[in-house]
């Protein structure tokens, strides 16, 4: 496999001005012969078909939910990076560029950070454009806050909503061009499979779930913009619809998978209170703005009422052990070292699996109606789930799955190794390394639907012919008769165990051998215990109801085959890295103070996966990363 980068030459803070200046063009008139597919109504997914509509194509749009403002972009509440330095604290694209790239460890290709870092000035001009109720300071300018892994304030917030209202307005810019007839929309229906003709995504295949309809659909280009694959730990911050089907359907036919093994654990959300749970809830990363992390210095007061512990018997941990940065100390260290303190036998509530998020100074020292104007509805969010006040105790909080930054391969112009298939946000690799700062996700999701499809996308059309594929040829027959067997398949097995038990069997062995802590020994055992439940699942699974109809139970079945398969190959991708690096913490790697501990003599690329074929052990393939503006550097935020 070619693993071509297409990157710009050139210094790389003219990158993507170079490229912009050679960009090919299409005539306006002739942007209406091309038809391109979008997969995903996110931020990404919105903002592309949206921002592709408004150029002149023909725009068909996907999505599983029943209106596409559902999408999950909404639950990223914290607010959203940008390098405007409206605070005048010493900010610019350089310094966004910089941190991103620090923030996932060295893992993230170069060029694509940096124009991340550098388009990221124009999405707040643009969503405040469409109306977007950012917060505001007293002299009118936008308002911002800190985030992780910065050391100044560069994130635009709407109180504790921002992914909700950003999403608002992208779907409000979705539903002008449906209006318009420029986008045709189609919700409720889920990609099942990517067509490849003669070497070259040419379109989709469907199913609609209220009635069960396969069907396909052409065009000249396909955009998959349908989000991370979290819930193949079944316990995630996501929601119980989103998976892994699309982006692992197009490995399948051909797509490169890369660095499936980073995922992000997020170390603000509402401990895990039982088994009687499908999902967990995400506490904004913005709460460590004012809250304060801790946990008792004594095992003998963690049953005790946190009142109950005077100052001097409190470990506020993040603060003694990285005093630069203390309660903003990026997602991944803040994550192992609450694990740390519950290891150590300090963590509090139930289970003993918490940590406190404690914001008694910061009222003490603004008032309640300070905090709540900036943090309100997490705080009821929070007494809503626990019966319990954040004003009047601290919150307890504790790591869990998040995001996930591994995604099918794609080159500087967000196009995959199949020619005609571009992938967007959270579904592609490119620049978040092996750790996501907070607030960049809905960064990099307008920044690629807004400011970068337009461009690379036409740039690419503009060389190729207009003209889809008629739906009567052989290879769409053949991927929906493949699919149809498919669903077939899963009804008639009529065994014992529900898709959500299996789902559940999975997610414990990722968790439980895949999850903060990975060592050589419990990555061999996942895969094995992987191969054993899939074998199980396809002899002993009940689905019932028929495919011609609305059923969810055959939903999460489809949904689950892929993520029993897929949590092999992130496990291998694992595996086979004998380096700590970002959200990748292999514990026979790390420093004398149990830091992340690179190799970047032997690990300093990018892994991508090549389907081999059914039952045979994936080709793993390497793009090296090099680094022309940073300096490869220990990660240190102490």
């Amino acid at each position: 496999m070619q693993l071509d980068a297409k990157v710009p030459g050139g210094p790389t803070a003219e990158k993507w001005t170079r490229f912009k200046k050679e960009q090919r063009l299409i005539n306006p008139a002739n942007k209406a012969k091309y038809n391109v597919i979008v997969v995903g109504t996110g931020l990404a997914g919105a903002a592309a078909a949206a921002s592709l509509a408004e150029l002149g194509y023909k725009v068909h749009s996907f999505c599983f939910q029943d209106s596409p403002r559902r999408a999950h972009s909404i639950a990223a509440q914290g607010g959203i990076n940008a390098a405007k330095n409206y605070r005048n604290d010493g900010d610019s694209v350089h310094r966004l560029f910089y941190d991103t790239v620090k923030g996932g460890d060295f893992r993230s290709r170069e060029a694509n950070v940096h124009r991340l870092a550098e388009v990221s000035v124009n999405i707040i001009d643009q969503c405040v454009a469409q109306g977007v109720p950012f917060a505001r300071e007293y002299g009118g300018l936008l308002d911002t806050r800190s985030f992780g892994g910065a050391q100044l304030q560069r994130t635009f917030y709407c109180r504790g909503q921002t992914g909700q209202q950003l999403l608002l307005g992208a779907y409000q810019a979705l539903s002008r061009q449906i209006g318009l007839g420029a986008v045709k929309m189609y919700p409720r229906c889920e990609m099942l499979d990517l067509v490849v003709i003669d070497g070259r995504a040419r379109g989709i295949v469907t199913r609609h779930l209220e009635t069960g309809k396969i069907e396909s659909f052409s065009a000249d280009a396909v955009v998959l913009a349908t989000g991370g694959y979290g819930n193949v730990f079944y316990l995630s911050t996501n929601a119980i619809g989103c998976n892994v089907t699309a982006t692992y359907r197009a490995y399948k036919r051909g797509a490169a998978f890369a660095n499936p093994c980073y995922t992000q654990i997020h170390p603000t959300c509402i401990p895990v209170s039982g088994d009687h749970q499908s999902k967990l809830t995400l506490m904004s990363e913005s709460l460590r703005n004012d809250g304060r992390v801790w946990v008792p210095k004594d095992k003998a007061d963690c049953g005790k009422h946190p009142s109950e512990i005077p100052e001097d018997r409190r470990d506020y941990y993040l603060e003694r052990k990285y005093p630069s940065y203390g309660n903003l100390a990026p997602r991944d260290i803040a994550s192992r070292a609450a694990k740390e303190a519950c290891d150590d036998g300090r963590g509090v509530g139930p289970g003993a699996r918490g940590v406190y998020l404690d914001f008694g100074a910061a009222i003490a020292k603004q008032g309640r109606d300070r905090i709540q104007a900036k943090y309100g509805n997490l705080f009821e969010m929070y007494e809503r789930i626990t019966a319990e006040s954040g004003y009047e105790r601290p919150m307890r909080i504790y790591p869990a799955v998040h995001y996930t930054m591994g995604g099918l391969w794609v080159n500087y112009e967000l196009m995959s190794n199949i020619p005609g298939l571009f992938v967007a946000g959270e579904a592609n690799f490119s620049d978040h390394g092996a750790n996501r700062l907070g607030a960049s996700a809905l960064m990099q999701g307008l920044a690629d639907g807004y400011f970068v499809l337009p461009y690379t996308l036409t740039h690419w059309l503009a060389g190729e012919k207009a003209g889809v594929t008629p739906l009567d040829h052989a290879e769409f027959k053949r991927c929906e008769a493949e699919a149809t067997e498919r669903i077939k398949k899963l009804l008639s097995i009529k065994g014992k165990k529900t898709p959500n038990e299996f789902h559940r069997e999975v997610g414990h062995v990722m968790w439980e051998k895949v999850g903060m802590a990975r060592s050589k020994e419990s990555l061999e055992a996942a895969i094995k215990r992987m191969q054993e439940l899939r074998a199980e699942f396809w002899e002993n699974l009940s689905v019932p109801g028929s495919e011609a109809d609305l059923n969810t139970a055959l939903e999460r079945a489809n949904r689950v085959s892929d993520f029993l398969e897929f949590g092999e190959l992130l496990a291998r991708d694992a595996l086979v890295r004998e380096e700590s690096c970002g959200g990748h913490f292999r514990v026979e790697h790390q420093t004398p103070d149990g830091e992340a501990k690179r190799n970047d003599e032997r690990f300093c690329h990018v892994a991508a996966w090549e389907y081999a074929g059914p039952g045979k052990t994936p080709i793993r393939n390497e793009e090296p990363l090099t680094f022309e503006t940073v300096k490869l550097v220990e990660r240190s935020y102490k």
